[in-house]
């Protein structure tokens, strides 16, 4: 009876890990592997078991939380399949890149650093850009996905990057029209960190898709999701087919992340833009401190800190899932207060 208890609040613990997880999935397009790898490494699980567990996981969130952003038009398949293209052969160059740091013997701290000021450099600015955001701009949740973005909600640098015309020109949703070899080319540059610094590049592709393409932050999120799909297949079929997908850990963790996801991908539709800028900068600032704690915990032999990382994880990721739903909430309420006013 105590094996059942247990293994019940196991399977609830997964579940409810799920559904936290599945929120910032679907409106981050990231935070997956991010979350559960490190998790399930500290509960004891083999190395193999937790990053193929991880993979199985993001894979089965990315379709349920695409086919959300499908239904709410916020997904670009034709900039989905380039970015795939350009990121793969980044991917490629930033594993070389990693073999000839490891021949040096420089590959960990140098990764080590990279990966904490890039994800503190990242959340910082779009924290920044976040916050000295119009607060009367946003997101027209009632506007069509294919409506034309508005000129001033695209940011400067790629204002710049989309004059530089070089056929072929592609049109992309919102109206956007931008170079195919930029966009081959940040993708290339989001792959080649990916490669490098091991990590599925979430956190790099959404940003790089609003800052350096224009595209807005819904379609952005929804178009990542997409490419998700494939690397995370692809990824825990591999590990699969060597024994590192454990089905009692994935199979709980994707029944609460398939509410979850369908959450979070239907908050982008209502809540405001700079919101999520906002929300995603927490997000990563929380992760870049979390990485750093873990990093200094293994430099000096401090295993206590890398308790305080996952910690730091696990609570940063907790309340940004749940200042996504309230705002969510909140905005659901303000609208239907402004409809019953004049409706009076």
């Amino acid at each position: 009876m105590e094996l059942f208890g247990i293994a019940l609040a196991t399977l609830a613990l997964f579940a409810g890990f799920g559904l936290l997880v599945g929120i910032l999935f679907g409106f981050f397009g990231m935070g997956g592997s991010f979350l559960v790898t490190p998790a399930l490494l500290v509960m004891g699980y083999a190395p193999k078991v937790a990053v193929g567990s991880g993979l199985a996981f993001v894979f089965g969130t990315s379709v349920i939380a695409t086919l959300k952003h499908r239904d709410l038009g916020q997904v670009d398949y034709k900039l989905g399949v380039l970015m795939i293209a350009g990121t793969t052969a980044g991917i490629e160059v930033g594993k070389e890149l990693v073999m000839l740091l490891e021949e040096l013997g420089l590959a960990g701290s140098i990764i080590s650093v990279t990966y904490v000021v890039l994800l503190g450099g990242i959340g910082l600015f779009v924290t920044y850009e976040a916050l000295k955001g119009d607060d009367g701009g946003g997101i027209d949740h009632d506007a069509d996905a294919n409506a034309e973005v508005d000129a001033d909600d695209i940011p400067d640098i790629a204002k710049k990057i989309q004059q530089y015309r070089i056929p072929p020109m592609m049109s992309l949703r919102g109206g956007v029209q931008v170079s195919l070899w930029m966009i081959l080319g940040v993708a290339f540059a989001t792959g080649l960190l990916s490669g490098l610094l091991g990590v599925g590049g979430g956190f790099i592709r959404m940003p790089a898709l609003f800052y350096l393409i224009g595209v807005p932050v819904p379609i952005a999120v929804g178009t990542d999701l997409f490419e998700i799909v494939f690397s995370g297949g692809i990824g825990s079929f591999l590990y699969a087919q060597s024994g590192g997908v454990e089905l009692s850990i994935v199979a709980p963790l994707l029944a609460g992340s398939a509410l979850g996801a369908r959450v979070g991908s239907a908050a982008t539709n209502i809540v405001d833009e700079d919101e999520i800028k906002q929300y995603f900068g927490y997000m990563l600032l929380g992760g870049a401190i979390a990485v750093a704690f873990r990093q200094i915990g293994n430099a000096y032999g401090i295993p206590v800190l890398t308790d305080v990382s996952l910690a730091l994880i696990l609570g940063s990721a907790l309340m940004v899932s749940g200042a996504v739903v309230y705002s969510s909430v909140k905005n659901i309420r303000d609208g239907r207060t402004e409809n019953a006013m004049s409706a009076d």
